[in-house]
Order: C-alpha cells, then structure tokens, then sequence
C-alpha cells in the first residue's frame, strides 16, 4: 500500500495545500515507516496500481494533463509512455532536472556572500545530493531513449517553488545575514515545489509504478523535506 499524507503550510500569503510524500510504503521497496518504525521486508516488489490518497478531490483514472502536466510549460520538451513507466514519469523527471538545476545555482551562491557556517554547509550538502539526482534522471531519461532537458530547457520551464527572476537576482546582490535570511525564504519554497511535484506524480494511479521512479521520487520527498526542518530552525534563529 501506498499512503500519502497531506499537510498545509501556512506562510504570509495564506494558506497553500502541499502534496508531501511523507509516509510511503511499499512490499520490499521500503523499509521505514512513518516515524521510523521498521516495516517488515518481504513480498511482492510489484507497486500497487491505484493509490491512497488523503485528498478530498479523487483522482482516479486521472491522466497526465489532468494530474497537472498541462499547467508546467515544458520548455519544447517531448515524451512518451513506454514498458513500465508512464508520459507522466518522463515529464516528472524532466521538470525535476530543471528544478534540482536552480537549487544548485542558488547552493552556489553562498560561498562568496558571507554566508553563515550553517547555511554554506546546507548549501554543500544541497549541491552535492542534487548534481547526483541530477546524473541519475539524465541516465533514467537516456535509458529510456526519452529528450534530456539542455540549458534552454532549463531556462525555459515554469514548475512550482521557482524563483523569479528578479528574487534571484536579489539573492545574488545580497550578503551576510541577509543572504542567509532570503536563501532560507527561498529555498523552503523551492523544496515545498518539489515536494509538491511528488505529490502530483503519486496522484496519478498509473504513474510511478516502475520501482526505480517509485523510490527516486520517495527519496526527493523524504530528503527536501528533512532539509524543509532544518531550514526553518535556522531561520527561525535568524
């Protein structure tokens, strides 16, 4: 079984429901439960077709275009369905790649804006997991013999948790504390995009069957939420 729990921010600009794969579990693919318990091993590895889901809405037989694909500009990039994954697979990992890209760019910026130790070692820590996450969707796209996303893509897409513009240009003028306070501000609301993304991938009963997309997007969820806690105590002691 699969059970995604459902959880709202609330920030200064009211109140935003975010999908969070918080509580995932699977025969033989996890091992952890909610709260840490152990879950037996053993089983099927086969991932269930339909999943449950905490939302009021229902989202059976929802296809791609449904679950949201329609309103994220791609940038001009294509895909297509094939043996055991989805058109929506393709586009999630697509869109991530394009996502984990400006986390990257933003993590980099700490190193020459006086950035507080706590936040240049956030930072560390964001580059490195995200450039890995980054190589394993170009594989899993290449694989599969689906378009990987180029610069101009990149540039291109519109995902939620982006940061304008003209906020990264803020970012980029801004130092000491008050880089540390708008690169907390913004990456909580880059990682609540991600996390957001999962949600929309697990809405789909037919999406994220293939094991390896199954625990990728597990583990986005999982990690950008860990560092959503960690964020917010720091800038809570800002």
């Amino acid at each position: 079984m699969i059970r995604a729990v459902r959880w709202r921010r609330r920030n200064g600009r009211g109140s935003t429901a975010v999908g969070a794969a918080l509580c995932l579990m699977a025969a033989g693919i996890l091992t952890v439960g909610c709260g840490g318990e152990a879950v037996p091993e053993g089983g099927s590895d086969r991932i269930p077709e339909a999943a449950e889901s905490a939302s009021p809405e229902g989202h059976e037989g929802m296809d791609h275009a449904a679950m949201g694909h329609g309103d994220h500009d791609m940038g001009g990039l294509t895909a297509s369905g094939g043996d055991g994954y989805t058109e929506s697979d393709v586009h999630f990992m697509q869109m991530m790649i394009g996502h984990h890209d400006q986390a990257v760019r933003m993590a980099a910026l700490s190193a020459d804006r006086d950035a507080g130790s706590a936040v240049r070692q956030l930072s560390q820590r964001i580059d490195i997991s995200q450039r890995d996450e980054i190589l394993f969707m170009e594989e899993w796209l290449r694989q599969r013999g689906q378009p990987v996303p180029e610069s101009h893509h990149l540039r291109a897409m519109e995902m939620p948790g982006l940061v304008s513009d003209e906020d990264f240009e803020r970012l980029t003028e801004a130092r000491g504390r008050e880089f540390d306070r708008l690169f907390l501000t913004f990456m909580i609301e880059h990682h609540l995009g991600a996390i957001d993304m999962v949600d929309e991938l697990f809405d789909n009963p037919r999406a994220a069957q293939e094991p390896d997309i199954f625990r990728f997007a597990t583990d986005v969820a999982a990690d950008q939420l860990d560092e959503i806690h960690v964020m917010e105590r720091l800038l809570a002691d800002l």
